[in-house]
């Protein structure tokens, strides 16, 4: 009889090993279970492969800006004025068959700081020593601008119209007054001191305004920027909650499947801010080529 009870005992013993030898593998290997048979895992698949930096359409700005030219003949009753040089480059803009140009306050001082700011720092050039370019300097005074195009002179030249002759004499400079696009002028001069002799300097400003073409909506890629960064935070709380999961034991019960809706809520929310993020992207960068095309003229 003791046999008997021995051998039920020892084989109860096995069922139980058995048992406890399956409840460890799932306790243990459950998740690599889950790969093997995802229809039993309660995590949804659903993060898509789009990145939080989405490409923006770059807006184009155009700037024209010849070498500046030294007067290859000065005489010493030099005189020069704003007004003249601007109506002698609407004269050559006429008779070439182009609009004239209209005079515009703010390319006015633009040309003036630009013609002062190389008088006081003794260069001759198109960018300051601290890196301004004409393009810096019309917004720096507010002019907002699709095209600018800049031509500088130094030297005693007899008058206006001489002085626009010469520009007119250098391919660079005349496809500037001759330039089509532009739509507004400004004019700086002045005599100074420049390396030792008293000397005019004169600066032209040409713009093209940004109201000439479609106008593009600023607040769009403000929340496109905005959403790419909220984005980034929530790519970060995924891959905390997913390492959660992953390293979750046992992965059954309340706990566990409280973790993966708080997942799954997560992912739902990512997914929803990047496809509407896609859309603004979409809208902002069709307005963008659009402006760039009017650009290009």
């Amino acid at each position: 009889m003791l046999n008997i009870y021995t051998h039920l005992s020892i084989k109860n013993l096995k069922y139980i090993l058995v048992l406890v030898l399956v409840f460890l593998v799932l306790y243990f290997f459950w998740a690599d279970i889950l790969r093997l048979f995802p229809q039993f895992s309660k995590i949804e698949q659903l993060v898509q492969e789009v990145p939080s930096e989405f490409t923006i359409e770059k807006i184009s700005k155009d700037i024209s800006s010849p070498p500046p030219l030294r007067a290859a003949k000065e005489v010493p009753d030099s005189f020069l004025t704003q007004s003249g040089i601007i109506t002698w480059t609407n004269v050559q803009r006429s008779a070439q068959g182009f609009l004239q140009l209209t005079e515009d306050k703010q390319l006015n001082i633009a040309a003036a700081l630009k013609m002062q700011d190389m008088f006081e720092k003794q260069y001759f050039a198109h960018v300051s020593p601290s890196g301004v370019d004409a393009g810096d300097l019309a917004e720096s005074v507010g002019y907002q601008f699709i095209a600018i195009g800049e031509n500088l002179a130094l030297g005693n030249f007899e008058d206006d119209k001489t002085l626009i002759r010469a520009w007119m004499d250098s391919p660079g400079h005349r496809a500037n007054i001759l330039n089509s696009r532009y739509a507004e002028i400004g004019v700086g001069v002045a005599k100074g001191v420049f390396e030792g002799k008293s000397t005019w300097v004169a600066v032209q400003e040409f713009g093209l305004p940004i109201s000439a073409c479609p106008e593009l909506d600023e607040s769009l890629k403000a929340q496109i920027e905005s959403n790419a960064t909220q984005l980034q935070e929530l790519e970060k709380e995924l891959a905390v909650k997913k390492r959660e999961l992953q390293r979750a034991r046992p992965k059954w019960g309340p706990r566990y499947n409280r973790k993966v809706e708080e997942y799954n809520a997560l992912v739902f929310q990512y997914n929803n801010l990047s496809e509407a993020t896609q859309v603004l992207v979409i809208e902002y960068n069709n307005q963008a080529k659009a402006f760039n095309a009017c650009v290009a003229g």
